[in-house]
């Protein structure tokens, strides 16, 4: 048998996880007003990716 993981060591991951997103998108966000990258397709999945986290803390 797998031994899991108790839930809140989970959600304290997905939050640090979260975060760590979070600050990614705020940096593409400002690195597009100063004109220095145009990744959308990055900004794109960062945003799908924080609603996939937020889900599963949600979920829990």
């Amino acid at each position: 048998m797998k031994k899991e993981k108790p839930k809140k060591n989970i959600t304290q991951d997905l939050q640090k996880e979260l975060d760590e997103k979070k600050l990614a998108l705020r940096d593409i966000r400002f690195g597009i007003a100063g004109s220095k990258s145009k990744d959308v397709k990055r900004q794109k999945n960062l945003k799908k990716e924080i609603a996939r986290i937020l889900t599963k803390i949600n979920n829990e």
